[in-house]
């Protein structure tokens, strides 16, 4: 056993995540205007106070702060051998004395309160004088604890080589605890980049008006396509920021970036206005204007959806829905064909169904964990006959536009032999019906867009539905 006291900060070192980045996400969520007041008291009073502000307002769930489980393991062993445990930390004292409870295994917990920011050289004299020089090994994250390890007897570094490195300029490095992720491949994961194929729906207006040939009109719907693109990251970025709490009680999202701790949560927080700038930049100089306006009105409502509107039942679905057909809207705006009242009604009633098969999916996996409502939903487990009825009264519908849409007039004029078409209709009944059959059985992905692209079935009749147009297209008699 060590005489020698054991010191860990708490903020990167012990918690994968910055406390005061979650207590700030937690106000953004449910106070939003209450931050304005949180900037004027850290501009007037410093950093000690703000914390102490923030620590007041914000109902912070430490509970579910994901912990550095290597390092509280080891922690565990060094206790258990007898070894007494500081927790020191810049943290508020309240934030830190509850994740040390949760923790249960401090004997002290050294922390900011009112006035007093417990940071690098501050934290520094408070161990020295507490300990003595020398006296105790420290555990940090990050450069700001050079001035600690400096007086301590070793260091502990969780962090990569390069902290390693300045770490053992100033102390004798005794363990260090890598990352397990790299932080850019957390990054890609969090951009999530694969979701950029629903982005492919700007240029269904093109394909719908046989223009995809069309050379100027192709490009302008690829920059729509990457101004889209780089909204929806960005999008991705502040909803999980939004719903970090929710996603850590979830099976499969708890291993989000962010919520599992893999990502600092300020890179979401300054990413998501970088992102949104580019594409306005993009939009701006490249596109047309009414394509501006449609992603400003898709900005607008993901931000209604992300501050409450998710929370309201049968909105929510209808709102999801709402958002992939603005991206068939943009596609119209950017190359400058209006959109048809038959597209856009189709593309209305399939998305809705699979919002609503998304939504059956949810319900259903919290049924299976016992568990009777969503996290930051407005749903319960009771309404899953509701919601699956719901989803393939509207897949059927999409089915009838279709149907409608062959003997129209549009369709006389684009189609060679329109009459071809009908043989997509059995086809989408019997994908609409396979969707919902995954569905009822729980083997849909929590997103039935990836679903659908991962799916033998749906790429099969995909393909099918495709051959099928192009015969309609150049003259096929049925």
């Amino acid at each position: 056993m060590s005489d020698v006291v054991l010191a860990i900060d708490l903020d990167g070192t012990l918690l994968r995540t910055d406390s005061l980045v979650e207590a700030l996400c937690e106000l953004l969520r449910e106070r939003p205007l209450a931050l304005v007041k949180g900037a004027l008291t850290l501009g007037v009073h410093g950093r000690a106070v703000f914390k102490g502000w923030v620590a007041d307002h914000a109902r912070l769930d430490v509970a579910g702060l994901p912990l550095n489980t290597p390092l509280l393991d080891w922690l565990g062993a060094e206790r258990a051998a007898g070894r007494r445990l500081v927790l020191a930390t810049a943290a508020d004292r309240r934030i830190a004395e509850a994740v040390a409870a949760r923790v249960g295994l401090f004997d002290t917990v050294l922390a900011s309160d009112e006035g007093h920011n417990l940071k690098g050289e501050r934290k520094a004299l408070a161990l020295v004088a507490r300990f003595g020089q020398g006296g105790y090994d420290y555990a940090g994250d990050s450069p700001a604890d050079l001035p600690v390890w400096r007086e301590a007897r070793r260091a502990i570094v969780v962090g990569g080589p390069g902290l390693a490195r300045a770490a053992g300029r100033v102390a004798e490095v005794e363990r260090v605890f890598a990352p397990v992720y790299g932080r850019a491949a957390a990054l890609l994961r969090a951009l999530r980049p694969h979701q950029w194929v629903k982005n492919l729906l700007l240029f269904l207006p093109l394909v719908a008006a046989h223009s995809a040939t069309d050379g100027p009109r192709l490009l302008a719907a690829a920059l729509a396509f990457l101004a889209f693109g780089l909204t929806a990251s960005a999008v991705y970025l502040f909803n999980d920021l939004l719903d970090l709490p929710a996603d850590r009680r979830h099976p499969r999202k708890c291993r989000r970036p962010f919520a599992a701790g893999d990502l600092p949560l300020v890179w979401g927080l300054l990413l998501t206005p970088l992102l949104l700038l580019a594409a306005a930049a993009l939009s701006l100089l490249a596109l047309p204007p009414v394509f501006t306006l449609v992603l400003a009105g898709y900005v607008m409502l993901t931000t209604a959806y992300s501050f409450g509107l998710k929370r309201k039942p049968i909105l929510d679905v209808m709102l999801l829905a709402t958002l992939y057909t603005v991206r068939v809207i943009a596609g119209a705006a950017a190359v400058a064909i209006p959109p048809s009242f038959w597209l856009l009604a189709f593309s209305m009633f399939i998305f809705l169904s699979l919002a609503l098969s998304k939504r059956y999916t949810e319900l259903h996996g919290l049924l299976l964990r016992g568990e009777l409502t969503a996290a930051g939903r407005g749903w319960h487990v009771d309404d899953l006959s509701l919601v699956q009825t719901l989803g393939t009264g509207a897949g059927l519908a999409c089915v009838l536009v279709l149907a409608l849409y062959i003997d129209s007039a549009p369709a006389q004029r684009l189609y060679a032999t329109p009459e071809v078409l009908w043989f997509v209709c059995p086809l989408l009944l019997y994908w609409i019906g396979w969707l919902w059959f995954k569905t009822h059985r729980g083997e849909m992905h929590d997103d039935p867009v990836v679903f659908a692209l991962r799916d033998h079935v749906s790429l099969l009749i995909g393909a099918l539905t495709a051959g099928i147009v192009l015969l309609a297209t150049v003259g096929v008699a049925p």
